[in-house]
């Protein structure tokens, strides 16, 4: 293992290895809700697979792999890593953490689902773990922020690099995030699990949770955005088309995705219609930088087209490297995220979310996103930077090169099937597509179609593993490959007005105020009853 990378190849070991787990409790859960039966199938079975299955995908893997992007782009575009001591502490509270949530999942003492709604109660050490997975984030920023602010000393006027530019609005928006996200869990949650506090407010816990919940989304988009604008040209062969529209869209989405969350409530009460009208403009809003995204990528992948001699409308496409594995996951993530959107407007959509609301739809819809945006840009890059991280030749490069496309194809026929079924009334986090005994009409063979897609998704989640595990356990030693980022057609000559983190900080913490302070204290004053923990499961 390369040295200077050991913090950073821990922590993408972490992530790969609770990718590899929640993958196979995924596939489980299509299998239940299409009643094909498979030993110890029960529904105390798929509700704790389902907590695990978004657990371990969403939190766990997400943010140990963003961890360890992080610490790969300081080292590489800041020369350096302030604190590694304290990364290593880190690494070892949030190892811990999700080694203590994932146990008590496991157990089926945590049946509570990825949002762990209340009056649903966890095991304490649920609540414990996840705490400490938050912390150890916090103190990687940290180290990120301290050592951006050593390059800065030695670096005055120069513009910020643009993927440390990217990973400093992802740090201060988690931040922000996590603000909502720990008064709920180490105010209201742990003391109740623990017995010392007998009832607390769902409601309000609820507003705590999407103060984070949505943001959390932007927290595992931004890192796939910064490998789109920074990594993918550079690996087609071209130049990033445009330096201050990058900067631009990191700002907007540092401002835009926390004041979001009253559009997951929209059927909720103790909110107010206007409250929840200004949660729908901002979702709305937060759209902008991500068609700006759509157009600064994909006209960097036409000039890198064109610089290799393509003079057609769209024959450039075929000039790109669609055999490279980080380029095959990028570009299907960038055609799946383009689907996903129409989807996420519905959602964000008072009338059309009434619709779709906890249905099938849901699910569909936050797998072709995330599950395609987030996983494949993610599981492309794992092929990008083990040999530079390892010094190893990456092992079995054909199944690599066909696993992007083997996740693309189940992840149409899984999503495109639950969009269908919620269509026409499936409910989502269901045990059995074949409600109370019925047939369930229309609904099983999309539930069946979509476990086809399932097992196909296992299929390329394995695929991905097996080379993951084979290169770090028996790849050919190599002369590290260098890392190296896109170069703008025009690159600022001085920082600029999107450089100015603290000026947009300072706006960003307004907004949150401005979204949350008054809905929450007009809740807070109203008579609230509470509720005592239930364990179903």
């Amino acid at each position: 293992m390369a040295g200077k990378h050991t913090l950073a190849a821990s922590h993408i070991g972490v992530a790969v290895a609770a990718f590899g787990v929640a993958s196979f409790m995924g596939v489980l859960q299509a299998l239940s809700m299409a009643d094909i039966a498979f030993p110890w199938r029960s529904e105390s079975l798929y509700y704790m697979t389902l907590t695990a299955h978004g657990v371990l995908m969403a939190l766990v893997f997400t943010t140990f792999f963003i961890m360890g992007l992080g610490y790969v782009l300081a080292r590489e575009s800041l020369g350096r890593i302030v604190g590694q001591a304290a990364g290593w502490l880190a690494f070892g509270l949030g190892t811990a953490g999700a080694a203590a949530a994932a146990v008590t999942i496991l157990r089926g003492q945590s049946t509570v689902l990825y949002t762990f709604y209340p009056p649903l109660q966890a095991h304490p050490l649920f609540y414990i773990g996840a705490t400490l997975i938050v912390v150890a984030s916090w103190i990687w920023g940290a180290i990120i922020i301290a050592s951006f602010r050593a390059w800065r000393r030695e670096h005055r006027g120069e513009p910020i690099p643009l993927p440390i530019h990217g990973l400093l609005a992802t740090i201060i928006l988690w931040y922000l995030a996590t603000t909502g996200l720990a008064i709920e869990v180490v105010g209201m949650l742990i003391p109740w699990s623990l017995g010392w506090v007998e009832k607390i407010d769902p409601m309000v816990a609820r507003i705590y949770f999407w103060w984070f919940g949505h943001p959390l989304v932007y927290f595992w988009l931004m890192p796939a955005y910064i490998l789109w604008y920074n990594v993918l040209p550079q690996i087609a062969g071209g130049r990033l088309f445009s330096d201050r529209l990058t900067r631009m869209v990191f700002i907007l989405f540092l401002l835009l995705s926390t004041p979001v969350g009253f559009h997951h409530q929209f059927s909720d009460p103790g909110i107010s219609a206007g409250w929840k009208l200004a949660h729908t403009v901002t979702t709305y809003a937060v759209l902008y930088p991500s068609f700006v995204t759509a157009f600064t990528v994909i006209a960097s992948l036409e000039i890198a087209g064109r610089m290799k001699g393509a003079k057609g409308l769209f024959n450039w496409i075929a000039r790109l490297p669609w055999s490279d594995p980080f380029f095959a996951s990028v570009a299907l993530a960038m055609i799946g995220f383009a689907f996903g959107g129409f989807g996420g407007a519905i959602n964000a959509a008072y009338a059309m979310n009434a619709l779709v609301h906890n249905t099938a739809f849901i699910q569909g819809h936050f797998h072709v996103t995330l599950g395609t945006t987030v996983a494949l840009t993610f599981m492309g890059a794992t092929y990008w930077m083990l040999p530079r991280m390892l010094g190893r030749e990456l092992r079995a490069p054909a199944l690599a090169r066909i696993q992007p496309y083997l996740w693309f194809f189940g992840m149409t026929i899984f999503s495109t099937s639950y969009h269908i079924a919620g269509i026409r009334g499936l409910p989502r986090r269901v045990y059995s597509g074949a409600l109370n005994g019925t047939a369930g009409g229309d609904w099983h063979g999309l539930t069946v179609a979509a476990a086809v897609g399932g097992v196909i998704l296992f299929a390329s989640a394995l695929a991905y593993v097996i080379v993951v595990v084979a290169t770090w356990t028996s790849g050919r030693r190599i002369d590290a490959p260098p890392f190296e980022f896109a170069v703008p057609l025009r690159p600022e000559p001085v920082a600029g007005v999107w450089d100015r983190f603290g000026l947009w900080t300072a706006l960003a913490i307004v907004l949150v105020v401005l979204a949350y302070a008054y809905p929450l204290a007009q809740l807070l004053s109203h008579p609230r009853y509470g509720s005592p923990g239930f364990q179903p499961f």
